[in-house]
C-alpha cells in the first residue's frame, strides 16, 4: 500500500510530456524500492533516491535507473550496492550529484564514473576507496565538491589530487602531518659537541688612525767643542844615578833595668 502511494505521488510530480518509455522505467524503479521525482515544476530533471527504501537495495534494484533520461541526482546512501552495480550509472550523462556514502564501494567501482562529465558533487564518505581511487577522479573535470572522509585515503593522496585540481573542494577530515620532533641528544654528547666547537675569536677592535705627526723642526747638529790640546806633562827627571849611601842605624843602648827597691830594715 505504501509503495502504491509513493508511486502515485511520483507520477503526479512528473511532467505530462514524459514519454511512455520513461514512465515504464519510473514504475520499475519504484517497484524496486526507489523514488523518482521532478526537481521542480518548471524543471524536468529527475531525482532518484533509494536511501529510504524499506528492503535491501542491490545492484539489480538500481538497474532500471539506466533507462531514465535527464537524471540530475541519484542517492544510494547506505545501500548494498557493489562496484559492479555502478555500471548501471555510467550512461547518465546529465548526472550532477551522486551519493555513495556508507556503501562498500572500492577503487574498482570508480572507473564506471569517469565518463560522467557533468558530475559536480560526489559523496564517498565511509567507503573503501584509497589514494588510487582518487587519481581516477582527477578525470572528472566538472567535479566541484568531493567527500572522502573516513576512507582509506591519506593526506599525501589528497594533496596530490588537490595539486592536480586546485579548484576542487575536498572534504577529507585529514590535516598535514606535523614534522617529526627532534630527538634530544644525551647530555654527554652535548658536552662533547661544546668541547669540539672552536672558540670564536673575539672581534678585533678596529685601530683608529693615528693623528698625523707634525713634522719636527730640523735639528741642527750640536756644535762640537773644540779639541783641547793635550796636557803636556814635564818629563820625569831621571833618578840620581848615585844612590845615597844608606848608613846603618846606630845601635841604641838598651835602657837599664831598675831593680826593685829593697825594703828598709825594721831594725833601728
Amino acid at each position: 500500500m505504501l509503495r502504491l502511494t509513493l508511486l502515485s505521488l511520483s507520477l503526479l510530480c512528473l511532467t505530462p510530456q514524459l514519454l511512455p518509455a520513461q514512465q515504464a522505467a519510473v514504475s520499475k524503479v519504484e517497484a524496486n524500492g526507489g523514488r523518482v521525482m521532478k526537481l521542480a515544476q518548471n524543471d524536468d530533471r529527475l531525482e532518484v533516491t533509494f536511501h529510504l527504501a524499506e528492503g535491501e537495495i542491490s545492484d539489480k534494484s538500481i538497474q532500471p535507473v539506466s533507462e531514465l533520461t535527464q537524471v540530475y541526482l541519484v542517492n544510494l546512501r547506505g545501500t548494498a550496492i557493489t562496484d559492479a552495480g555502478l555500471a548501471h550509472l555510467s550512461g547518465l550523462d546529465s548526472l550532477s550529484r551522486l551519493h555513495l556514502e556508507k556503501t562498500g564501494i572500492t577503487d574498482a567501482g570508480l572507473k564506471h564514473l569517469t565518463g560522467l562529465n557533468k558530475l559536480e558533487y560526489l559523496n564517498l564518505y565511509d567507503t573503501k576507496i584509497s589514494d588510487a581511487g582518487l587519481q581516477q577522479l582527477a578525470a572528472l573535470k566538472g567535479l566541484k565538491k568531493l567527500y572522502v572522509w573516513q576512507t582509506q585515503v591519506t593526506w599525501d593522496g589528497v594533496k596530490k589530487l588537490q595539486e592536480q585540481r586546485p579548484e576542487l573542494t575536498i572534504i577529507s577530515g585529514l590535516s598535514a602531518p606535523e614534522p617529526p620532533a627532534k630527538k634530544e641528544e644525551p647530555a654527554e654528547k652535548k658536552e662533547e659537541m661544546k668541547k669540539e666547537e672552536p672558540k670564536k675569536d673575539a672581534p678585533k677592535e678596529e685601530k683608529k688612525p693615528e693623528p698625523a705627526k707634525k713634522p719636527e723642526a730640523e735639528k741642527k747638529p750640536a756644535d762640537k767643542p773644540a779639541d783641547k790640546p793635550a796636557d803636556t806633562k814635564p818629563e820625569a827627571k831621571p833618578a840620581d844615578s848615585k844612590e845615597a849611601d844608606k848608613k846603618p842605624a846606630a845601635d841604641k843602648p838598651e835602657p837599664a833595668k831598675s831593680e826593685p827597691a829593697k825594703p828598709a830594715d825594721d831594725k833601728k
